[in-house]
């Protein structure tokens, strides 16, 4: 776009360059290290000194890079625990993988809703978690879904069916915590949609229902849960 023009030089035509061409130059190459585009920095060429103009334009600048930057490391961080998973597991089937990985995306909208929706205490428990745990978890998350689907169409009450849930649910109050647990279970149902509608599911419609109605048995023989009679 025209930025840095050099005069040709009359005898052999190659591009002359004075020092002027140089400082511009220099600026050009400052302004695109500071991530301007060349559109802006055209603009930004023809002022001879900046002002508190560009201060502001410096502190949009460090926020979109601060919002990259988080998003960079989000990703990092979900390649790296997708690896280590891939590595231990050697084959996931790839809607678990892919509702994994979908959960490691919004892990930031999904904190946010529980801290909306129940506490910041109870969002700080789930999210502030290390990295071994939440490895644990998504390898706890797979080993489950492999059951769920091998046992699919069993009778709910049968003791292998129990097994599993009892497995899983043990693990879950042992990563969630009890206080969430029961904090979900205080919520209004358009509340609890809401927030169930932030975790992606691995399930077919009718393995979610079957695994629910799994778990809601087990839980009434458990005591943890008490039908509402109409």
């Amino acid at each position: 776009i025209g930025l840095l023009k050099a005069e040709k030089q009359p005898s052999s035509g190659h591009r002359q360059y004075n020092d002027q061409d140089v400082l511009t130059l220099q600026k050009i190459v400052s302004f695109k290290f500071l991530g301007y585009s060349l559109e802006q920095i055209g603009k930004m060429m023809k002022e001879s000194s900046f002002n508190s103009n560009l201060n502001d334009t410096l502190q949009k600048q460090k926020k979109a890079f601060e919002q990259k930057k988080e998003q960079i490391e989000t990703t990092l961080n979900a390649i790296n625990r997708t690896i280590e998973l891939i590595a231990g597991e050697g084959e996931v089937d790839s809607p678990v993988l892919m509702s994994l990985i979908n959960s490691m995306q919004i892990e930031k909208d999904q904190r946010l809703c529980v801290e909306q929706h129940i506490s910041k205490d109870v969002a700080d428990q789930l999210f502030n978690k290390p990295k071994e745990e939440l490895v644990a978890l998504d390898k706890e998350f797979i080993q489950l879904s492999k059951e769920v689907k091998r046992l699919m169409g069993k009778s709910v009450h049968d003791p292998e069916v129990q097994e599993l849930v009892d497995k899983h649910m043990k693990a879950t109050f042992e990563f969630v915590g009890e206080e969430a647990i029961y904090a979900m279970q205080d919520l209004e149902d358009l509340e609890k949609e809401k927030l169930e509608n932030m975790f992606s599911s691995p399930y077919t419609k009718e393995e979610e229902e079957w695994l629910n109605q799994a778990m809601e048995y087990y839980m009434i023989q458990n005591g943890m849960y008490t039908p509402k009679v109409d």
